[in-house]
């Protein structure tokens, strides 16, 4: 690994990966998340003095946010395209959200369990403007696992 210790990664050099294909061209991924139940349990010890313990309760569903530009990626589209249709049985992928080193070896992946398209907007478009056409993708996911 290139990072040396102390070294900490730079927030610009990323990838997604959904089923071992790399997605071309990525602009940003927001909102990574997964939340989990917090459990809070009362009771009394053999003292007679009040205890309270806090247990791991049951784990949500995460979702993250992928901004890209608009690029004529068939892959990507019609895995748009499945999600939104409802077509589970080819929507659900494994995903991974990779972190690189400066010279780009993967350092940290998070993993994406049962991944698909929930929402898609489409970047404004304005007459006269100069700007590239992006578009965000908002990812759920069932288990997020962190390598």
């Amino acid at each position: 690994m290139s990072l040396q210790p102390g070294d900490a990664l730079t927030s610009h050099n990323f990838g997604l990966q959904i089923d071992g294909v790399m997605v071309e061209y990525l602009q940003e991924v927001s909102g990574l998340s997964i939340e989990q139940d917090v459990i809070e349990y009362q009771q009394v010890s053999a003292n007679g003095k009040p205890v309270t313990k806090k247990l791991p309760g049951v784990k949500k569903a995460g979702e993250c946010t992928v901004t890209r530009g608009m690029t004529s990626s068939a892959a990507f589209t019609q895995w748009i395209n499945n999600s939104i249709s409802g077509n589970m049985g080819s929507a659900r992928k494994n995903a991974s959200i990779i972190m690189m080193d400066y010279q780009n070896a993967p350092v940290k992946r998070y993993n994406l369990r049962n991944a698909w398209c929930s929402k898609v907007e489409a970047g404004g478009v304005k007459a006269g403007d100069a700007s590239a056409l992006t578009e965000q993708v908002t990812i759920v996911f069932e288990e997020l696992v962190i390598e």
